[in-house]
């Protein structure tokens, strides 16, 4: 294995004067420089290397700093390079053994340390090149939120994002260029907020104030049903935080939502942590469209829908930790092909409330284990001008987690 050939130098607005002495060198020895329009302009005129310049898609530069190996190579990132940005692509294609990489502070430490604010107690989001729609499950009273923009118009559209959600009189600082002669820093209302003129580098520093029309939603399992657009084939809000509970969501786990209805479960899943991923599979086109619309509302924008129903919409999907059975689970093949994809130690949690559903969810109990449940709830509802109790149709339950020597 040779050595690192590659280096990926953070850089700020204080350009060149900014590195320190290891980043300055390792800049200077590159026979070949690359980095944005605006790193590559930090250089003096006199500097006669081969410069290169981000292109789109960002794949082409991948494969063109690939072709330059073992020759000396730096890359000029702002900031940190593994903040949401190219360090974390060229780590996972080119490998880390073969880079040295040398961080500048990002804007997420440049910014607490304007403001006073404690890193631990913010949360970090990028709407570069992401939808606004990630902003979502953050909006929750008082929390703190640091956005990296994708220009001079996201501190307006971020602002009406909040508003709409009754968060208007929240407080947004924008600060732009920070770390250069050139940085600025102004304080809006969001509800007041409509410039789209600020510097494209730019980034927002939030804290939320809920108005009276907020209805901050928990990122635990269990939102109100009514926080999804269904058509009444649901899982219900008490059935569901069970259910999430038994599936164990970790960041970064997999969900297969199969039979996925509105796409409850698997929307909140995704919410349960930013990394974490769910694939919905939902035969039906008006739900899937229901699927879509509640992943956007609730922040999840990049939860995947397939169109097909189980056993065959299964084939070639990326393994599960974790699979959800909410329909379909006395159909012919589907415990079968779920359970033989499930990846050692994951979980698989079936819910019906059919006799043909039970009969096959006993049938799974007593062949191969785990935990069988019937899950009761009842609601009060008006009476006349009394309440009495509503029962929910009662809901059957199978759970299990797959040992970890298993292969099939």
């Amino acid at each position: 294995m040779t050595g690192p050939w590659l280096s990926v130098v953070g850089i700020g607005e204080d350009g060149l004067d900014g590195l320190s002495a290891a980043a300055r060198a390792l800049l200077d020895q590159a026979e070949i420089v690359i980095g944005g329009e605006r790193h590559l302009a930090m250089l003096p005129d006199t500097d006669t290397r081969d410069r290169v310049a981000w292109p789109s898609p960002l794949k082409a530069l991948v494969d063109r700093i690939e072709s330059y190996r073992p020759r000396p190579v730096c890359v000029l990132a702002s900031g940190d390079p593994f903040c949401f940005g190219i360090g974390t692509t060229l780590a996972r294609r080119i490998g880390s053994e073969q880079m040295v990489v040398i961080p500048a502070p990002g804007a997420r430490s440049l910014a607490c340390a304007r403001l006073g604010w404690p890193e631990h107690t913010t949360r970090l989001i990028t709407l570069h090149g992401r939808p606004l729609a990630l902003l979502s499950p953050h909006l929750q009273p008082g929390a703190r939120l640091l956005i990296l923009s994708e220009d001079g118009a996201t501190p307006a559209q971020a602002a009406a994002h909040l508003t709409r959600h009754g968060f208007g009189e929240s407080r947004i600082l924008v600060l732009e260029r920070m770390g250069g002669p050139g940085e600025r820093r102004s304080e809006h209302r969001a509800d007041e907020l409509i410039r789209t003129d600020f510097d494209d580098l730019n980034t927002l520093a939030v804290e939320l104030a809920a108005g009276p029309d907020a209805r901050p939603l928990a990122t635990v399992g269990g939102l109100p049903d009514d926080a999804f657009r269904h058509d009444g084939q649901m899982t219900k809000r008490e059935t569901r935080a069970v259910t999430l509970s038994a599936l164990s969501p970790f960041p970064g786990g997999l969900l297969w939502d199969v039979g996925a209805g509105c796409g409850s479960v698997s929307v909140e899943w995704m919410r349960a942590d930013p990394l974490n991923r769910a694939v919905a599979i939902e035969p039906k086109a008006a739900r899937r469209a229901m699927i879509a619309e509640n992943a956007e509302t609730l922040g999840v924008p990049g939860l995947e829908i397939v169109d097909g129903t189980a056993p065959d919409a299964l084939d070639g999907l990326p393994e599960p930790d974790s699979i959800f059975v909410g329909g379909g689970a006395s159909s012919d093949g589907v415990i079968d092909a779920c359970w033989s994809a499930l990846k050692p130690g994951g979980h698989l949690v079936a819910n019906c409330v059919t006799l043909e559903g039970e009969t096959e969810l006993l049938r799974r109990f007593e062949t191969l284990g785990g935990e069988l449940i019937r899950l009761a709830v009842s609601r009060a509802e008006p009476v006349g001008p009394y309440h009495g109790w509503r029962s929910l149709m009662p809901v059957t339950q199978w759970r299990i987690r797959k040992p970890m020597e298993s292969t099939s």
